[in-house]
């Protein structure tokens, strides 16, 4: 779906995209936006099965490193599992348009998580801390439903939110996600939601103009991304 340089661009890719090439493919797409050669991008995709470690990773919380392929990103945060099952959202956003403060730029992002799960009736939370989207589960436990990592270069955010689906969990095993040990990992089909990965796109799209048409608003939580 091509666009103006004016308007986002939504792309969805069927095939899982290796997580190299779609670093690739960002780092030329937001040199592009910079220069006003083309469109702000929403990118939906699948990667096949690795670990990405961000600029915070500890190696400690590598803990099978023969699992599988590890990539070190650009991206903030620390590790965490790319697979399958898994909706990759790449946000390619000028922020002199969107307002130039990352922490709230990240904040969007997690609300839009949160309006997304609302259509599936599943309730996402934030936490003091912590950044990405969380589940309350039994027993007092929580666990992380969608994580957040990005990169900004000269002002245009990318990277973006990676919201478990139907993922292979177990793969999560291999790494201390998020450097956060004492909370777990769910899925919308853990949690018995049998969402297909189209709708799922369809209720990103419809709830991103929730939060990113509208002037910059947000509350961003105290803790440094």
């Amino acid at each position: 779906m091509g666009t103006d340089a004016g308007e986002i661009e939504w792309r969805r890719d069927a095939a899982p995209v290796p997580y190299e090439a779609a670093v690739a493919a960002m780092e030329a797409r937001v040199a592009a936006i910079r220069d006003g050669a083309a469109a702000e991008l929403v990118w939906l995709l699948e990667h096949p099965p690795i670990y990405t470690a961000g600029t915070s990773a500890q190696a400690e919380d590598l803990i099978d490193p023969m699992r599988l392929p590890v990539y070190r990103s650009g991206r903030g945060g620390q590790y965490t599992y790319h697979g399958p099952g898994q909706r990759i959202a790449y946000v390619l956003l000028d922020l002199n348009r969107h307002g130039r403060d990352v922490r709230c730029h990240v904040w969007r992002l997690e609300e839009w998580m949160i309006r997304t799960l609302a259509s599936f009736g599943v309730r996402g939370e934030r936490r003091a801390g912590r950044v990405g989207v969380w589940i309350a589960a039994a027993g007092g436990r929580e666990a992380k439903i969608a994580a957040i990592g990005v990169r900004v270069r000269r002002w245009v955010s990318y990277h973006g939110v990676a919201l478990n689906v139907s993922p292979d969990l177990d793969q999560f095993r291999g790494i201390v996600p998020c450097g956060i040990r004492e909370h777990g990992v769910t899925s919308l089909a853990a949690l018995g939601i049998a969402a297909t990965m189209a709708e799922v796109d369809q209720a990103l799209q419809a709830r991103f103009a929730d939060v990113f048409a509208a002037p910059p608003a947000c509350a961003p939580p105290p803790a440094t991304v």
